[in-house]
């Protein structure tokens, strides 16, 4: 299998997304950064993907993630965060926004159910009133405490005497 075929552009998202729900697929969206994948991803990706069928990754480009989390960020560029995101076997598609949320690409998309970690609440995940009033679900997943791409950084650097 050629894990980079599954990285596709908005309007490849929005025909196979339509696709699999046609198939009777509920779909799982999800988004973010994913600059340092480390376990914590991992579990998060997997879990998401276990509440449906697929499971769609929105991840933020290079500009968007430095928008974000400022000008020394990402650690890793978006073609090497979206191979690395691309091979896990429980993500489907990895599609990117370039905007500071993906409203957009949430409302192009129309999820069956949208999924970001608990440390946010419903009332304030970016979508959620989209993906509700498609008749779909909005769900938080626990996060591995402990481990973040903030915290691995810290750890690099602490190892280099920085």
């Amino acid at each position: 299998m050629n894990t980079a075929s599954k990285i596709v552009d908005p309007a490849q998202a929005v025909a196979q997304v339509k696709a699999w729900q046609e198939a009777g697929d509920k779909v799982v969206f999800t988004n973010g950064c994913f600059d340092i994948l480390h376990v914590g991803h991992v579990d998060y990706l997997e879990k998401s993907r276990n509440l449906g069928q697929k499971l769609v990754l929105g991840l933020n480009t290079d500009a968007s993630v430095s928008r974000i989390k400022g000008p020394l960020r990402p650690v890793c560029n978006e073609f090497s965060r979206s191979r690395v995101i691309a091979s896990l076997a429980f993500v489907d598609l990895v599609v990117f926004f370039d905007e500071e949320t993906p409203l957009e690409l949430i409302s192009t998309l129309k999820p069956n159910i949208l999924v970001k970690g608990d440390d946010y609440t419903i009332a304030n995940i970016v979508g959620a009133d989209v993906v509700l009033a498609n008749g779909g679900e909005v769900k938080t997943i626990p996060l591995v405490v402990g481990y973040s791409t903030s915290t691995v950084i810290k750890n690099i650097l602490a190892a280099e005497g920085k």
